[in-house]
């Protein structure tokens, strides 16, 4: 099974995202949103932005 995104309306009546892999794990989880399409273009980043993003370590 694929790696699906889940959007929802939390118990503030903000609007969030979470990505599950595809064995239903969550690997992450979005800020809170006003309105559902900011979600959505939120969703949409994240599947433009990630494919390409470098992995880089950060050192305390």
């Amino acid at each position: 099974m694929a790696g699906k995104f889940e959007w929802f309306a939390d118990k503030s009546g903000k609007y969030r995202f979470r990505l599950k892999a595809g064995n239903g794990q969550i690997i992450a989880v979005s800020e809170a949103y006003e309105s559902k399409d900011s979600c959505m273009n939120g969703i949409e980043s994240v599947k433009k932005n990630a494919s390409d993003a470098a992995v880089v370590e950060v050192k305390a």
